[in-house]
């Protein structure tokens, strides 16, 4: 899709240098991640070892009993012992949840698990590696404990729970169905200069932390200015280099690099500022959103429709198009943009607004792909599987509808459906 040469997006705007595509932004913050997970070698090793903790615990029911057991046992010792306090919705319980492949925050809630659970994780290791009835698996076991007990585990730990958690709120943000462009284009600027905050003065804040838990749970701190040793590793696949290149200038700022670097590739300026410039349209609340900077600056990304005279034009266009959008009353039922170009034809202002109309139908055609388009492919998988790959596009459809805004169809009553159903054609009673 995005090869410089023959990629279907080179080929296109090759054809038409005004085209723009705004990807899915929920699917685009995931990407970063895979990308940095893929391309860093102790990011790598880090999600490795999760994966195989994951698989270890969530193999069964009861060594998730195992780790509610002693995370409950945890919680009452605490207690006693003054350290916590208790109260509606605090100490709830928890557990070791597996991570989804498009969704940003679940990454960051099994991390954030992991580091609450800390202790509780390795003593459910420590019992399963020593059941006699799990023989088969002790060697496996008692090497994730071995790598969860290691100075490289927790700092990556910490790393990624840093990046995760200040990304949490941007990743919430687009996941909604009903997003606020606005909002979630500054939320992604906060993003990018946190993590460049984070490079050039959140080292020794974040080096405070890593040992504080260290300490805590008797975890060995290397001397920085020591030579690194790989943890259970060879060291011949690895450069002489002190613990303080290698933490802190390969990890740290190599894993801030690539994220800085991918969001700033991935989230460009050319699509955060033509998405903020679309919502300046905006007819909701009597046109509240409205900028007519906003609207000039999106007119100048179609040098092809809108001349230089026509802009001209349009900025005088727009002070009377805006408040006779504001004193007609027709107007103030409508709430999206595709309702305002209906309402302007069905008024016919969009003769008398041409320029005006002419930018709407623009940010109508711009395909934007929300997190609410990926969760409809999907459905998709989820309503046409193997077992009904059968069915014809009506029913497909039907069965489409009914589950993607299922939270539509619970409201109506069962009732309602039989009268339907039978209204629909005689039937005979047996």
């Amino acid at each position: 899709m995005k090869g410089e040469i023959k990629g279907l997006k080179t080929l296109i705007m090759n054809e038409s240098p005004s085209a723009y595509y705004i990807h899915c932004f929920a699917h685009q913050l995931q990407l970063v991640l895979i990308a940095v997970a893929k391309g860093n070698e102790p990011c790598k090793w880090f999600f490795d070892h999760v994966s195989y903790l994951l698989n270890i615990v969530g193999v069964s029911c009861k060594r998730h009993d195992m780790l509610r057991d002693v995370r409950a046992q945890k919680v009452l010792e605490a207690l006693e012992m003054g350290e916590i306090e208790s109260g509606t919705g605090l100490n709830q319980e928890m557990g070791l949840p597996r991570p989804g492949d498009t969704r940003w925050g679940s990454h960051f809630r099994t991390i954030l698990h992991i580091v609450t659970m800390y202790p509780t994780i390795l003593e459910v290791l420590d019992a399963i590696g020593k059941d006699p009835s799990q023989r088969g698996e002790w060697t496996r076991i008692r090497a994730v404990t071995f790598a969860l007990e290691s100075y490289d585990f927790v700092f990556h730990l910490h790393v990624m729970l840093v990046i995760l958690g200040h990304t949490n709120e941007l990743s919430q943000s687009l996941q909604k169905r009903d997003q606020d462009i606005v909002n979630a284009m500054a939320l992604v600027s906060l993003a990018k200069n946190k993590m460049r905050h984070m490079r050039s003065h959140g080292w020794e804040e974040f080096l405070a932390k890593v040992t504080l838990f260290c300490n805590k749970h008797g975890i060995q701190v290397p001397t920085p200015e020591d030579s690194y040793v790989p943890h259970g590793r060879s060291p011949r696949y690895y450069e002489v280099q002190t613990n303080d290149d290698r933490y802190r200038r390969e990890v740290y700022l190599g894993i801030l690099d690539q994220i800085i670097q991918e969001l700033d590739n991935r989230f460009d300026e050319v699509n955060m500022e033509l998405l903020i410039c679309m919502s300046a349209l905006n007819p909701a609340n009597s046109f509240a959103s409205y900028d007519a900077l906003k609207v000039m600056k999106l007119a100048e990304f179609y040098p092809q429709d809108i001349s230089s005279m026509d802009l001209v034009r349009l900025e005088f266009q727009l002070a009377t198009f805006i408040d006779d959008m504001r004193q007609d009353a027709r107007f103030r039922s409508v709430h999206t943009i595709g309702e305002l170009s209906v309402m302007l034809v069905c008024t016919n202002k969009h003769v008398l607004y041409d320029l005006v109309y002419m930018l709407i139908k623009l940010v109508l055609i711009l395909p934007v792909a929300t997190a609410s388009v990926e969760r409809v492919f999907s459905a998709m998988n989820l309503v046409k599987n193997k077992l009904r790959n059968s069915m014809s596009d009506d029913l497909l459809n039907d069965c489409l509808v009914t589950f993607i805004e299922r939270d539509v169809f619970l409201k109506v009553s069962e009732d309602d459906i039989v009268e339907a159903f039978m209204a629909k054609e005689r039937r005979r009673v047996t």
